[in-house]
């Protein structure tokens, strides 16, 4: 599948979207840095955008520490979620069903972006969806993430190659809530996780969001036009 935007213009930067529907951490991460060199050598200024959900598992960004995840949590246990190091920022994170990956691989130089304004403009893109599907977000001021009023709605860790961007932000649309039970909060910082379903009390279709995430990451990265890929060809030799 392959859409547009009308009226734009051929000179500006696209941004290509690969909708990978459910794939394993450590394979989606191997795509990711097998297209960091691809996205790093165009001279069109292209973002690649991959949309996904994971199995169960936990990574540990640079932030974060193996004492943050809850040994002896019974979900844990019983469920046996993977526990990985990852080299992104941010801190503890799990990753289920329901919750979609938002994998932006930008060419900072290309585009003149620091990691800081690309971190704001990726979390700018979230906040406008969520409010496109009329749900109120926020920032919070020397905070990465986006909040509701039930609790945080988007992690955010990034990590950069070569002056590309990878990983990216995590989105609660409809995960289990008490599996978050297994990455303990620092009690002087508890931060309680929850979903776009709960903000909306009810169900919310992840294609919904998918496709308005594309549209408002579109205009947050200033790209003119973006095409839409269902799954990624390298995805078969990984």
């Amino acid at each position: 599948m392959d859409q547009e935007r009308n009226n734009f213009d051929i000179s500006a930067p696209a941004l290509e979207a690969f909708f990978l529907d459910r794939v394993a951490f450590s394979r989606c991460l191997e795509l990711q840095c097998r297209l960091i060199a691809e996205v790093g050598s165009r001279d069109d200024g292209q973002i690649v955008l991959l949309l996904c959900e994971h199995p169960d598992i936990i990574t540990v960004g640079r932030g974060g520490s193996p004492g943050d995840v809850s040994r002896e949590n019974r979900a844990l246990k019983s469920r046996e979620i993977e526990v990985i190091y990852a080299n992104r920022g941010g801190g503890c994170l799990l990753h289920c069903p329901g919750q979609l990956a938002i994998y932006p691989l930008a060419p900072l130089a290309w585009h003149g972006f620091t990691v800081g304004d690309f971190l704001e403009r990726l979390q700018v893109g979230i906040v406008e969806t969520l409010d496109d599907l009329g749900i109120r977000a926020r920032i919070l001021p020397g905070r990465h993430g986006v909040w509701g009023r039930t609790g945080q709605l988007a992690a955010v860790g990034v990590a950069v190659r070569n002056w590309v961007t990878y990983y990216g932000a995590y989105l609660n649309v409809d995960p289990p809530l008490g599996l978050f039970r297994v990455v303990e909060s620092d009690p002087v910082d508890h931060t309680r996780m929850s979903s776009m379903a709960a903000e909306r009390r009810g169900p919310i279709r992840m294609t919904t969001v998918r496709a308005a995430l594309v549209r408002h990451l579109t205009e947050a990265f200033g790209c003119d036009r973006y095409h839409l890929f269902t799954g990624h060809s390298l995805l078969k030799s990984i």
